[in-house]
């Protein structure tokens, strides 16, 4: 224990004497947690709108001034011209088209029919999907609105409608930043873990440090808890820092138990600097640690939820999130701030976090060569 706490005390001082350290520990995460919820939305707004109006009709109008309406959509020309649409398209000053044909309103009152045609800009395939998801539904909208218009007829004879009521359950505003801030914290959280620790005993090697540590009696498994824990009391420091910034600055008060968050984060803590640490004993530069850590963080993070979902990936990728520790704690977060889920809910994924931090430490472990 006496060599453990002398180890213990030379990482705490190493850290803390390092000013770009304590800058990636601290300031890193604080500004990225404050930056990133805000600029990450999976709302597509502002979407650039050309209609081509061929009836300029009562309805037609309806539709247009129902879609300029929304929050959505910017109308950037009403016209009567395609080939002129069209040219805001090559331009990329429109992201859509609309066009309404010159029997719109006769097919619709005489066949309760009628055809419009889009064409989307498919450069970017989110916003164009989106987007036309968007218009569809709001012309949906519109023709139920005129169905309801014509159940007043007497031409017509009634019709049974159905009415639906919707409720959102966990995030009854449908606000993003209540999805996504709990994601991008463990996104931080992994990135200052798993880069410092996988610098650490790199750092040792290049400055030579690490010749003599090898001539001492200090055992292996010492020698990597001295490593390991400093960095864990620190990634528990951060995702203090960011709780208490998702309750200040965004109003995220996690609906479970938050020891059930700490809890998890402890073991997952061991499971991403388990990581770090193997990675430090393969390179043999700071270089190579970064690239490789980095490679490494892109993949997990990429393929870890936060971005797409992972029932949307394809099997091969869904098969890969089983061995992506990132993915687990990502959904442990919003299950516990969302949806107020237990230990007990979480079981499951504790056992996996576990099994991957066992497993990673103890390679890490075998792997260091200490040589006398």
């Amino acid at each position: 224990m006496r060599v453990l706490r002398i180890l213990l005390e030379k990482e705490f001082r190493q850290v803390f004497r390092d000013p770009a350290i304590l800058r990636i520990i601290f300031l890193m995460p604080i500004i990225q947690l404050l930056i990133m919820p805000l600029a990450a939305d999976y709302e597509v707004k502002n979407i650039k709108l050309c209609v081509v109006d061929f009836d300029r009709s009562s309805y037609s109008q309806k539709l247009v001034n129902k879609i300029a309406a929304t929050k959505y959509f910017q109308l950037v020309d009403y016209t009567d011209s395609y080939q002129k649409a069209l040219i805001y398209i090559e331009k990329d000053e429109a992201d859509l088209v609309l066009q309404i044909p010159s029997s719109f309103e006769k097919q619709l009152v005489k066949e309760d029919q009628a055809t419009v045609f889009m064409a989307l800009n498919a450069i970017n395939g989110v916003k164009a999907n989106l987007g036309g998801a968007y218009l569809r539904s709001i012309i949906g909208d519109f023709n139920r609105e005129i169905r309801l218009e014509w159940l007043q007829f007497p031409r017509l004879s009634p019709q049974p409608t159905i009415q639906v009521s919707a409720i959102n359950w966990f995030n009854p505003l449908m606000n993003y930043q209540v999805f996504m801030v709990p994601g991008i914290l463990v996104i931080l959280v992994t990135m200052v873990g798993a880069f410092l620790s996988a610098l650490n005993i790199v750092k040792e090697k290049e400055i030579g440090t690490i010749e003599q540590i090898n001539v001492t009696p200090i055992r292996k498994y010492q020698f990597i808890l001295g490593k390991l824990i400093p960095f864990w009391v620190l990634g528990l420091i951060i995702l203090t820092i960011g709780l208490i910034i998702s309750w200040v600055v965004y109003g995220i008060v996690p609906a479970g138990n938050v020891f059930t968050i700490y809890i998890f984060a402890a073991v997952y803590l061991l499971a991403v600097l388990g990581m770090g640490l193997l990675v430090s004993t393969f390179a043999n530069t700071q270089q190579q640690a970064m690239l490789l850590s980095f490679f490494l963080m892109m993949t997990f993070i990429l393929l870890g939820g936060l971005y797409t979902s992972i029932d949307s990936m394809p099997p091969w990728a869904q098969t890969f999130t089983k061995f992506n520790p990132v993915s687990y704690f990502i959904e442990v977060m919003r299950m516990v701030v969302l949806k107020g889920s237990s230990l007990y809910d979480i079981r499951n994924h504790l056992f996996i976090v576990f099994v991957f931090a066992v497993v990673l430490n103890s390679f890490a472990v075998w792997n260091y060569k200490k040589r006398s």
